[in-house]
């Protein structure tokens, strides 16, 4: 049976010695197959829409791709084995000693694997007796294993391992845990990762968004709206110049990575270290993923689970202070009651990182508590002097807000010419919120005389997602245009405008780039007759539009009237 079942397994390697190497959407739809069967298997069980579903698709998905990137690694490192016919049977012969040594010769980003971890190993013994307590030992041990290099902090400094220890225990029924991990091992041996290893993030960033597709909705009290890669793009692709090395990227509200992920791929995987933090451990657990498919093990150490305002985890080599960086992105939470921290916030040991000030507790709607504020403000302070750069994505409101915390704010990014440019993106940008927004780009270089507005709000095409909500989409030449303007400083009629800090200044620091458009008169050259023509033609109207209001307002008079009367009858 095993020879057999390895040949099945490894059809895909067979295939690419050979020659025939699967296009890139062969290998998008097979593993989305892959996801699809994982997740019928969880409806077979009861597990549907179930609050742990996305914890077993996601831990088994990532064990698939640790299982078959660790293969395909050996095979690389080892000649022998690249060659062998049966890769499997071969390691499973190796000597403990040359088992070890082999196991010295794999990249730091490759998870170790003993061979009873390997899905071939189960599928071999899926007919043992309590199999489920055989699956559940393996991706524990496997979390155990590699505990040091694949795990994520919480702000106390636990670790948060690779895979729950009892991920079968999620199946109600005890008698159906053996059947529901055979089922999910069944779907994992049909397909095989290894023709995706030479694919690049947008590869992983397609298949990252379908794999969490159906989990996004709610990423808990301070995660990010869920950003398109799009947005994430065009904000990468405006930040970054090139020639970077060696740079530290951050987001104190990380969500899933979308952002940071982005950004990482401009800069370049090898020249930049990721560091994150966010109160939700559901997102750390997309996040870790993220960067596990997307070569950035190096950053595990670097994600921490917390609340980012209250305990900032992440300080400066003397431990005396916050760390500075060089990137940070954001896509923070509007909107969100924090009431329980507010006069916490607002007191003095945090006053010199929240300048601006708290906003005040609402008598009504605590959850519309504008905590972004709170985050744009830890932003700031967060920049590295000379040369940090931030993007950060805020409500079009933002930019005009005649007092309070946000006019202090934009005061101090003027005053400090720290504004190198807005856009305002179009409506529904998100799918999750209607909520305009607009990406304010910060630089602490202070090398940018003049600011860049653009409004790229009339841009877009409206398409159903999910079949329910509206979302707008941007052309990849609508991208283009919106970077190759910002980058260029091109002022272009109604879409950008270049702006002096003196006149941001006199329009009371207003970031919208519509106040700062030229206001274009045609003048037509009219007869005296035509011009006397033009003045009868608007007086009859107006006489018209009088005539009817008054018309109305007496019919409104003559109803209440009668309203009175009936009430005085009654």
């Amino acid at each position: 049976i095993a020879p057999h079942f390895y040949f099945i397994l490894f059809v895909p390697l067979v295939h690419r010695c050979l020659g025939f190497l699967m296009t890139t959407e062969a290998i998008i739809a097979n593993t989305k197959q892959m996801i699809d069967d994982l997740k019928t298997v969880c409806a077979n069980f009861g597990l549907g829409n179930a609050s742990s579903e996305y914890k077993i698709i996601t831990e088994i998905f990532l064990y698939k791709f640790l299982n078959d990137k660790f293969l395909y690694e050996v095979q690389q490192a080892d000649e022998k084995l690249k060659n062998s016919e049966n890769m499997e049977q071969a390691l499973n012969n190796m000597s403990e000693d040359d088992y070890e040594m082999l196991m010295m010769l794999l990249p730091p980003a490759t998870a170790k694997l003993k061979r009873e971890h390997f899905i071939s190993y189960l599928f071999n013994h899926k007919n043992d007796e309590k199999f489920n307590e055989l699956f559940d030992s393996t991706l524990w041990d496997i979390s155990n294993t590699n505990l040091d290099v694949f795990s994520v902090s919480t702000g106390s400094g636990d670790k948060i391992r690779l895979f729950d220890q009892n991920l079968s225990q999620n199946v109600t029924e005890s008698n159906r845990r053996s059947d529901f991990c055979k089922a999910m091992i069944d779907k994992l041996v049909t397909f095989s990762f290894a023709e995706a290893f030479s694919q690049k993030y947008d590869f992983f960033a397609t298949i990252f968004e379908y794999l969490i597709k159906d989990y996004n909705k709610d990423f808990g009290k301070y995660a990010e709206y869920y950003t398109p890669h799009s947005i994430a793009s065009i904000i990468a692709r405006i930040m970054v110049s090139e020639g970077v090395q060696n740079v530290t990227v951050y987001d104190p509200a990380a969500g899933s990575g979308t952002l940071v992920l982005a950004l990482a791929h401009e800069i370049g995987e090898s020249n930049c270290t990721i560091y994150t933090q966010d109160i939700s451990q559901k997102s750390n657990e997309f996040l870790r993923l993220n960067l596990i498919l997307n070569n950035l093990v190096h950053s595990l150490g670097h994600v921490v689970h917390g609340d980012t305002l209250l305990s900032p985890q992440h300080l400066n080599r003397q431990k005396n202070g916050l760390m500075k960086f060089d990137y940070i992105v954001s896509n923070p939470p509007f909107n969100v009651d924090f009431s329980d921290n507010r006069d916490t916030l607002a007191g003095d040991i945090y006053k010199e990182r929240f300048w601006a000030g708290v906003p005040n507790v609402p008598n009504k709607k605590k959850d519309s508590m504008a905590i972004y504020q709170m985050f744009l403000q830890h932003i700031i302070f967060s920049m590295k002097e000379n040369g940090g750069r931030a993007a950060v994505v805020v409500p079009t409101g933002f930019l005009t807000a005649g007092t309070g915390i946000p006019k202090k704010i934009r005061e101090r990014i003027v005053e400090d010419r720290m504004l190198r440019g807005v856009v305002s993106m179009p409506s529904n940008i998100f799918a999750t919120t209607g909520t305009n927004v607009s990406v304010l780009f910060l630089d602490n270089s202070k090398k940018y005389e003049q600011a860049i507005l653009m409004d790229a709000s009339k841009l877009g095409t409206k398409v159903k997602v999910d079949g329910k909500n509206q979302r707008t989409v941007l052309s990849p030449e609508e991208i283009e245009d919106i970077i190759n303007t910002f980058n260029n400083f091109e002022p272009k009629d109604d879409f950008s405008v270049v702006v002096d800090y003196d006149k941001i200044v006199q329009k009371k620091c207003s970031f919208s780039a519509g106040q700062y458009f030229e206001v274009k008169i045609e003048y037509v050259e009219l007869t005296q007759e035509e011009f006397q023509e033009k003045m009868n033609s608007y007086t009859e109207k107006l006489t018209e539009l009088f005539a009817e209001g008054i018309a109305l307002q007496a019919e409104i008079l003559e109803q209440l009237k009668k309203v009175k009367y009936e009430e005085q009858k009654s």
